[in-house]
């Protein structure tokens, strides 16, 4: 925000006010004031905490009036006296300049371009007339993250990432909600999904470690120019969405990682209901037991090796063979067989999706 813009004001309302006005920010210098001497000068009644307050205050024989458009109030503005009189002054200046920061920002603020991009909020053609206007390079590669924070906490999840990417120029941290928080990375050449899910694993660590705030993170695909970026937030989106159906454990989950589950997901919810009717006898998966799926669980990740299975799950490999003969029995279904294994699962993943009311974005 420019400390001039906020200058203009003060000045042309220096003399409707007949009195001492001016703008102090978040760090207890004074910006702007209608007495040009005290600009620089530090106000230390004023800081972050006293900018809190939503109504008017008085301290030490003036009136302050706080206002911004982030998270909290980045700034007050102030009016010699104590009075009523300087209540409204306070009041109408704080409006004022409110309004007129709201708009310098919606026009030249890159965080808000961006914003404004990922959320599809800006056509298409005005995408790159505003990009040249902010000096905004569109042709490196970026990629976004979408960070939702699982428990509320005293911390501020937005200042902490923040506080891990502080290169304003390249990298963008928003707000979209009160759980979730979008990085806008630039990315450079040699980077891969492994070096991108170490960079969340960071976040991640950093937010839990020393906050004991969850979150789990989802990665886009990485894109050249920045109309692709509504893609990248969009596929970010859709990681968290899949990876909380197929993946509760996973607190980081990449777009490119998601294999058969991203497929799965895309599909209507009727033709995966017709399906399973199709595959299996009517009833045949929902009477399969717990220590039952949990043997086709081992089966599927140890390769469909049944030696090796039985020997992981302690159990004789002929006890482990009349288990699979009875999943035979009741699905129709034969586990030794690379095909039928596929079916079933599939079908398994499938009936999670079903059971968890997808959302579709």
């Amino acid at each position: 925000m420019s400390n001039r813009l906020f200058q203009g004001v003060i000045h042309q309302m220096r003399d409707a006010i007949d009195r001492t006005i001016g703008v102090v920010d978040e760090t207890s210098v004074i910006i702007a004031c209608s007495e040009l001497g005290r600009i620089g000068e530090v106000n230390e009644s004023i800081n972050a905490e006293t900018l809190a307050s939503p109504n008017a205050f008085v301290l030490n024989g003036y009136t302050y009036h706080s206002f911004g458009s982030r998270p909290r109030p980045e700034y007050a503005v102030f009016v010699s006296g104590s009075d009523t009189e300087a209540v409204k002054f306070a009041n109408l200046l704080a409006v004022s300049l409110n309004s007129i920061k709201q708009y310098y920002d919606e026009k030249y603020d890159r965080s808000n371009f961006i914003k404004n991009v990922i959320l599809d909020n800006i056509l298409p053609g005005d995408i790159y007339l505003k990009a040249r206007e902010l000096h905004f390079n569109s042709d490196v590669s970026r990629v976004c993250m979408l960070i939702k924070v699982a428990n509320k906490s005293d911390i501020s999840a937005y200042d902490v990432i923040q506080n891990l990417f502080p290169d304003k120029n390249k990298d963008f941290i928003i707000n979209i909600n009160e759980t979730d928080i979008a990085l806008v990375k630039e990315i450079r050449q040699g980077i891969d999904s492994k070096d991108l899910e170490k960079l969340a694993g960071s976040i991640v660590d950093t937010l839990f470690g020393e906050f004991y705030t969850h979150c789990v993170v989802g990665i886009g695909t990485t894109v050249t120019g920045i109309r692709d970026l509504a893609r990248s937030f969009k596929e970010a989106q859709v990681a968290l969405e899949v990876g909380k159906v197929f993946d509760t454990e996973r607190s980081i989950v990449s777009y490119d990682n998601l294999g058969i589950a991203r497929l799965i997901y895309q599909l209507p919810t009727t033709l995966c209901e017709m399906f399973l009717k199709e595959v299996f006898k009517r009833g045949s998966i929902e009477s399969l037991d717990h220590e039952t799926l949990f043997t086709i669980q081992r089966f599927f990740e140890n390769n469909l090796n049944v030696s090796e299975t039985s020997r992981k799950l302690f159990v004789h490999r002929n006890t482990l063979v009349y288990r699979l003969e009875k999943i035979k029995k009741i699905t129709g279904l034969d586990l030794r067989e690379f095909e039928d294994a596929i079916v079933f699962k599939v079908a398994l993943m499938v009936k999670k999706y079903l059971s968890s009311n997808p959302v579709k974005f």
